[in-house]
């Protein structure tokens, strides 16, 4: 762990990667540390258990995976370093096939308080799972901060469904960093909704590092009056023959403001990979404003990496259609917004996964329309 003392500073807005996020309302050190009562849905097959309680008795678990992901440079991931003691070790072993989700609930509702979390999650080889982690907070009005790291390493010919969603006190600063690892043959399918938090930054990492791995990303975010939500992405593929799909969508009502950033890495060698990102932001109102900004490093030459990003307000002619038609302005409205959602939601796969997301995001959009 970091000492205190070493404790690299907080990115202001000159920081790259910050130049749409302002830091400085953020009085870090005035938050305690604080504990959660976590709960975890416990599923055959599987160890699951506390990462603290991991580190004495199961240390042949997470030896060489426990912080080889996240950067321990960066000043968030740093001060988790430094002040964990909240966090879950998922661990599932070669060739296991686990029949139910892993479920992870963290509540964040003391003000005051600043949460250190961490989770590992780790696929043997042949391995498949499920794994939903769900942020909440119990009202608006919780003054708290979420520092969150996550490590998934997905093994040889494994398969995760990774899902975080996060609906924590509008009051509440959140800090997530989040690395996966798939390794030859596997396959990682990551879901990620935001609707809480007054601001903060969530940065997804996918690492595409053996020939044949495959990621699949799905993003949605909803930001009400005064929230500022931003994610940053990276594909990176460090192998031939790799494939990524990623996908975001925003809805932002008056006042709300979005920023995502996304980068697709080739690295050198890593041949006939096929790469694609996009980003589309829908903005309720002309006091909303979005940034969506694509990026791609490529050094190698035989490749496909395409991206695509748009930002644009309700459009007045399906507008005109609908309420000419006998819909109310709002009702008009909402079915524009759900439409507009509705490809994020198809690219999920038929099941409680897509049922839970399109529960969450029409009860979202109920809350900002």
């Amino acid at each position: 762990m970091a000492e205190l003392a070493t404790l690299p500073p907080l990115p202001d807005q000159k920081a790259k990667g910050w130049e749409f996020t302002d830091l400085s309302g953020l009085e870090y050190d005035s938050y305690e540390p604080g504990g959660a009562v976590v709960g975890i849905e416990l599923v055959d097959g599987a160890t699951v258990m506390p990462l603290s309680q991991a580190l004495e008795s199961r240390a042949e678990l997470i030896e060489g995976r426990l912080g080889t992901l996240a950067p321990s440079e960066d000043p968030f991931v740093a001060r988790n370093d430094a002040a964990w003691g909240d966090g879950v070790l998922v661990h599932v072993p070669r060739g296991a096939k686990l029949t139910e989700p892993v479920r992870i609930e963290l509540p964040l509702d003391l003000s005051g308080t600043a949460l250190a979390w961490r989770v590992l999650v780790v696929l043997e080889e042949g391995a498949e799972a499920e794994v939903w982690e769900h942020w909440s907070s119990s009202g608006d009005n919780v003054d708290g901060l979420l520092n969150a790291v996550a490590e998934l390493h997905v093994g040889e010919g494994a398969n995760l469904r990774y899902v975080n969603t996060q609906d924590v006190s509008e009051s509440a600063w959140v800090f997530a960093t989040q690395r996966a690892r798939v390794e030859r043959d596997g396959k990682l399918d990551w879901t990620a909704l935001g609707f809480g938090s007054t601001s903060g930054k969530v940065r997804m990492e996918t690492n595409l590092a053996g020939p044949g791995a495959e990621a699949r990303v799905t993003g949605g975010y909803a930001g009400g009056a005064g929230q500022h939500l931003d994610y940053d992405t990276t594909q990176e593929h460090a192998a031939p023959n790799t494939s990524s799909d990623l996908a975001f969508r925003g809805v932002l009502a008056a006042g709300a403001t979005a920023v995502w950033r996304g980068m697709i890495r080739v690295d050198p060698g890593a041949q006939q990979t096929d790469a694609f990102q996009e980003s589309r932001n829908l903005l309720l109102s002309t006091e909303a404003h979005a940034d969506a900004i694509p990026g791609l490093e490529i050094e190698a030459d035989d490749v496909r990496c395409t991206h695509a990003a748009a930002v644009a307000q309700i459009d007045r002619d399906q507008l005109f259609y609908l309420t000419s038609r006998g819909l109310d302005p709002a009702e008009a409205k909402s079915l524009i917004v759900e439409g507009f959602l509705e490809s994020l939601v198809e690219r999920l796969a038929a099941g409680p996964v897509r049922n839970e997301v399109s529960a969450a995001l029409e009860k979202r959009l109920a809350e900002i329309l």
